[in-house]
């Protein structure tokens, strides 16, 4: 894993306390330094202090997804709910709020690593009629043609896909999407599933693959025959 804090006493700390819990460790002091880890040693997770001394945290995070879809846990210390969706929506995986303890880490660590899985490498092609879903190599096809998903979007239509025929809350999908179980981001889901809706060629007065159900949530499910 990388750490990347540029106060010296809790990098040193942390990095001691994390590789006792039995994490390897690369302690580093700049955004730059974790950019460079990223694309270089292609590690399983990221914890990011957003206030380094180079590079703002937030255009570290943004550069990290331009590359990779390592999972990042960022170091915050604001917990109002508008800047914590912020930062889920800009692509972090996690946040902890400081101070916290090196406990608190390992395990939201293994909590971002159990969500990913063993790299979705036992998971096979998922088809729901003319929509593939890919969750080795992220790839989404819809009548062959591949389309174009960020990654909070595929994200969202994976998780759908893996109930498919099920209606999903939209407080599940804050929880499994973005890491907020006590809900309060509808309007998140909303936008991304707007967002999705558009690249899969659809709406939601004339669904094609995801439908609404007032009150409760949405529904993955394949067209129907002739649709």
């Amino acid at each position: 894993m990388l750490l990347v804090e540029d106060d010296d006493a809790i990098r040193t700390s942390l990095s001691k306390s994390l590789t006792a819990a039995g994490h390897v460790v690369t302690p580093l002091a700049s955004g730059a330094e974790g950019v460079a880890a990223v694309a270089r040693e292609k590690p399983d997770v990221m914890l990011l202090d957003l206030g380094l001394p180079d590079l703002d945290g937030r255009d570290v995070l943004a550069m990290v997804r331009a590359v990779s879809d390592i999972p990042v846990i960022v170091a915050t210390a604001r917990d109002d709910d508008a800047s914590v969706v912020k930062l889920l929506d800009a692509g972090a995986d996690d946040y902890v709020i400081k101070p916290f303890s090196s406990a608190q880490i390992d395990a939201r660590i293994r909590a971002v690593l159990r969500r990913r899985g063993p790299d979705q490498q036992g998971e096979s092609v998922l088809s729901l009629g003319a929509l593939e879903i890919d969750p080795r190599s992220r790839e989404v096809t819809v009548d062959g043609d591949p389309v174009d998903l960020t990654r909070k979007e595929f994200d969202l239509l994976l998780a759908l896909s893996r109930r498919a025929g099920a209606v999903v809350t939209k407080r599940e999908l804050l929880a499994e999407v973005w890491g907020l179980p006590w809900g309060g981001g509808d309007r998140t889901v909303d936008v991304h599933l707007s967002w999705l809706r558009r690249k899969l060629g659809e709406t939601a007065a004339e669904p094609r693959f995801l439908h609404s159900v007032r009150g409760v949530g949405v529904k993955l499910a394949p067209p129907e025959p002739g649709a």
